[in-house]
């Protein structure tokens, strides 16, 4: 079996175009019957000489020349929105910092639960896969306002409150 070679900055660039501004990719060269010259590449994934890759990480790769790594965040949270000044480099602790809140939570804060036990509401952090008490609070909005002092005590620039 044929292993092929990895993708470099130097071939992505004879394939693409990376629009900094927009984060759009577009095809620069014909590497197919299905492609069409200036036609968008994809947003999320694209494939790549029979790879798919993830837009961020070629995005990392046509600017920089190498993969982001340990991983790249977009900051406003849209995997869709590649554009050069929405990316980071990130660690995975900080990269689930910046995610919203979970489709499940039923308290309508990040961080926050009720205890089933009390009925009281808890804040909880994670970092690290480590997840962190922070208290037992009267109100959901107390909850939730402990859980930003922490967030953005631990995660800085990456702490997303919503």
């Amino acid at each position: 079996m044929k292993t092929r070679p990895p993708l470099t900055r130097a071939r992505l660039r004879e394939l693409l175009h990376y629009d900094e501004g927009t984060g759009e990719f577009r095809w620069w060269k014909r590497a197919g019957d299905e492609v069409c010259l200036g036609d968008v590449a994809g947003f999320v994934r694209i494939c790549v000489l029979g790879r798919t890759y993830r837009a961020h990480q070629l995005a990392w790769l046509y600017v920089k020349g190498r993969w982001g790594r340990p991983m790249i965040d977009h900051r406003d949270g849209d995997p869709t929105n590649n554009r050069w000044s929405n990316l980071r480099r990130a660690t995975a602790s900080q990269n689930g910092a910046n995610r919203g809140r979970p489709r499940d939570n039923s308290s309508g804060y990040k961080g926050v639960s009720q205890s089933r036990r009390s009925g009281r509401w808890e804040a909880y952090i994670t970092k690290k896969r480590r997840r962190m008490h922070l208290g037992t609070f009267d109100t959901p909005e107390a909850a939730h306002a402990a859980y930003v002092v922490a967030a953005r005590r631990l995660f800085g620039e990456f702490a997303r409150a919503e």
